[in-house]
């Protein structure tokens, strides 16, 4: 496939705001549960604005590959059947309550604006991080559904791409949290980084699954049965016009060989290996680990833009069996 890279920015950016926010939550959690310090409301606060900013960003970038986005409201009408629907109706909800979870813990941090008894305030911000990490979950879901759900595309029709949309979204959420809460002063370097690599490790496992198994995908169609002809041997002289079309386009991504596999050793490398190790380096250092950890999650972005690249690319459309050359 022509990989957008709208699509490719909407996915990664508001993964990491999903995975980003639950790391917030549990920060939260583990203070209420006595296993992590106690976090003020402006900590919690200002991370929620950057995985809402975030979160918006990914949005804006869903209309750059909407042919008239003006009637982008109608694709929630379709929620009884279409993934898509349902991402386009979860993603503002979450938006809602990410922006609800954020205010509340702001006015908690400025009780001359608004004040709740101490119980209560608690039980406000466990209730709607709660939702909001279920909203988180059911995105991550919805939205590696649009892929996994396309029956013929082989390399995306599989469990493992909505277990890697959920663990790579979260792995990048959890790595900028880490470099936030260093950033911030936050007592919570070793939770934040110990569980930001392990799911890194786990996404580059489950990762590495899913590369074994589209390499060894048989395709279900063929030459044969594209153009409905038996014969063991066809070879395509001319595709019947001297120009491109829609077709020859948008179905595949016109890069050499060389190259995806190029991009493919640098998603696994900047995506997993170097931010593993700079999480690593982070756990063992003596001074401020900030900038260490502020790069990890920028090399790890990057290197998730690279993968979401590779996944658009890898897929293979049967319809390039007809549309194999030009002229």
């Amino acid at each position: 496939m022509h990989p957008a890279f709208s699509v490719i920015f909407l996915t990664t950016l508001i993964g990491a705001g999903q995975g980003l926010f639950i790391a917030l939550f549990l920060t939260e959690s583990l203070g209420i549960l006595g296993m992590a310090p106690t976090q003020n409301g402006n900590f919690l606060a200002l991370g929620t604005l950057t995985s809402l900013i975030l979160l918006g960003l990914g949005l804006i970038a869903s209309f750059f590959h909407l042919g008239r986005p003006e009637r982008a409201w109608r694709t929630a009408t379709k929620w009884r059947t279409s993934w898509l629907s349902r991402e386009v109706i979860v993603l503002p909800a979450f938006m809602g309550v990410v922006f609800l979870y954020g205010l509340a813990h702001w006015l908690d941090f400025n009780p001359t604006l608004f004040t709740l008894p101490g119980d209560r305030a608690v039980l406000v911000t466990v209730a709607l991080g709660t939702v909001g990490t279920l909203l988180a979950l059911a995105l991550f879901v919805s939205t590696a559904m649009i892929y996994a759900a396309v029956k013929f595309l082989q390399e995306w029709h599989s469990p493992l791409t909505v277990v890697n949309y959920t663990l790579l979204g979260a792995a990048s959420g959890f790595t900028l949290a880490t470099a936030y809460a260093a950033w911030s002063g936050a007592q919570l370097l070793h939770v934040l980084a110990s569980t930001a690599i392990a799911l890194t490790l786990l996404g580059l496992v489950t990762r590495i699954a899913s590369l074994i198994r589209n390499a060894r995908i048989k395709p279900k169609s063929t030459l044969q049965t594209a153009i409905g002809i038996k014969h063991p041997r066809i070879v395509q002289k001319s595709q019947g016009f001297m120009g491109g079309s829609f077709n020859t386009r948008e179905f595949f991504h016109h890069k050499s060989e060389g190259f995806v596999r190029a991009v493919k050793w640098i998603f696994l490398i900047a995506a997993f290996a170097i931010p593993t190790i700079l999480l690593a380096v982070s756990l063992l250092m003596t001074v401020d680990p900030t900038n260490v950890l502020i790069a990890a999650a920028l090399i790890q972005y990057l290197g998730l833009v690279a993968e979401r690249w590779f996944f658009f690319a890898q897929a293979n459309h049967p319809q390039n069996l007809y549309y194999q050359s030009v002229a």
